[in-house]
């Protein structure tokens, strides 16, 4: 499914459990709005085997994106100079005005590990504290 067809759970209270809450938030947006959009882009002609190799390619791909945002690899240097690619992921709640509000934002850099997190949002497993359910009648 695709994120739009999720509807967000609110968070834990607790601190660290809000930051981990938060990166299974973006795994799962990363899961269902990457991973499933490139496999579902695959040629409905190919074989099982093909298929099976096809998104190989494509967990491995989204395991390098992992990769670079937990600044394993990435950016550019020449000893005076850095550039640097960084992922935020931002939780954000509606004011009684009606005004949304930025409430909590991680630099996933600065978190557990994203490439830690991608083994288990390969196995739907987005942590212990529920990120979101499937959208009632859609």
């Amino acid at each position: 499914m695709a994120t739009s067809d999720y509807e967000l759970v609110s968070p834990p209270d607790r601190d660290r459990a809000r930051e981990l809450w938060i990166q299974h938030a973006a795994g799962l947006i990363l899961m269902e709005d990457v991973r499933r959009a490139a496999t579902e882009s695959l040629s409905p002609g190919l074989t099982d085997a093909e298929l099976a190799i096809a998104q190989q390619g494509v967990d491995a791909a989204l395991y390098s994106l992992m990769s670079l945002v937990d600044g394993v690899t990435g950016g550019l240097s020449n000893g005076d100079e850095r550039v640097d690619l960084t992922m935020i992921v931002r939780y954000s709640s509606r004011l009684p005005s009606g005004e949304m509000q930025q409430q909590y934002a991680l630099d996933l850099s600065e978190g557990d590990g994203m490439c830690m997190g991608i083994h288990g949002w390969l196995e739907s497993d987005f942590g212990m504290d529920p990120v979101a359910k499937p959208r009632s009648g859609g």
